[in-house]
């Protein structure tokens, strides 16, 4: 499996891979998405649809609170 195709798979699995639209052109791509995996390898919160203003802030925060 190629780099692309393999990244394209993980984008689908983790169900990022959208059909966006621009300009009133529709294509797909990936949705800007943030996941948390904790230590058992699970995903202990995702954030779909990041804006970028304190979203870092949040993330952190986030990551304090899973830390024991």
């Amino acid at each position: 499996m190629n780099r692309t195709k393999a990244e394209r798979y993980a984008a689908q699995a983790y169900g990022v891979w959208v059909e966006k639209s621009m300009y009133g052109r529709k294509y797909m791509g990936v949705e800007r998405s943030t996941f948390l995996v904790d230590a058992a390898g699970k995903i202990a919160k995702s954030w779909r649809k990041v804006r970028v203003p304190g979203h870092a802030e949040e993330v952190i925060a986030a990551v304090e609170a899973l830390t024991p």
